[in-house]
């Protein structure tokens, strides 16, 4: 009887699941799918910076099993951008965490949760940056124990372009897991979504304490879409 797989933790379903070239017919693309555990392990390893055994107990395989997904994400990526193909985000053998019944490893991720909230100064009693992607920075919140920390966003203010995927990136790292802002653009949302990120938008106005409050209080309603276009993204 063979040994059953051990299961592959991912952290959310991808909001965006196809990438083609521009300007291309999808019609006459031959198509490279990468598996979702394939697209978590780039996300833990890539992104994240996590190292190869940090990244596996993440999803609950052993450090080799996660080292043959990892490559065969990174070939599938190679091949799509050298042959010019396109790029479908979808099956593999996972579960989205927390896991169902039966997996046999507790889900930490909840535990780790934090709240980063665009801020014009580093207190909560300052007000809430409207710019997610060149807001000055941001309060990052623990909300088990309401400790605070600053994250300056200085390096993304600074870039004429991609502001938003930047501020994504340092989201990432952080380990936030919600973010409360004004306004986002497209292509910062997608970077958000894509690594499982929760948006909470339409903040401006407030200061960070009162954001804190309004979501704890379950008064904000996390976003399905961008509610800025990206030209200053």
């Amino acid at each position: 009887m063979p040994r059953p797989r051990k299961c592959r933790l991912v952290q959310a379903q991808p909001s965006v699941t196809c990438f083609t070239p521009l300007g291309a017919c999808t019609r006459e693309l031959e198509a490279v799918r990468l598996s979702l555990e394939g697209l978590e392990a780039l996300r833990l390893a890539d992104l994240e910076g996590l190292r190869q055994e940090q990244a596996a107990d993440r999803m609950g395989v052993s450090r080799q099993t996660f080292g043959r997904v990892l490559a065969e994400a990174r070939r599938n990526l190679a091949e799509t951008v050298v042959f010019g193909r396109m790029l479908c985000i979808e099956g593999g053998d996972y579960r989205v965490a927390p896991p169902a019944a039966g997996c046999g490893r507790a889900n930490k991720e909840k535990d780790m949760a934090k709240i980063a909230i665009s801020s014009e100064g580093p207190t909560l009693d300052d007000l809430v940056d409207p710019r997610f992607g060149r807001a000055g920075g941001f309060v990052i919140v623990d909300p088990q124990t309401m400790e605070t920390s600053y994250l300056d966003n200085g390096v993304s203010q600074a870039r004429s372009q991609g502001a938003g995927i930047q501020a994504a990136e340092l989201m990432a790292k952080a380990g936030v897991t919600v973010v409360l802002t004004g306004y986002v653009g497209p292509k910062a949302f997608q970077a958000l979504s894509a690594v499982g990120i929760k948006i909470g938008q339409d903040l401006g106005g407030i200061s960070v304490r009162e954001a804190l409050g309004r979501f704890q209080a379950g008064e904000v309603t996390m976003a399905s879409a961008p509610n800025r276009e990206g030209r200053s993204e």
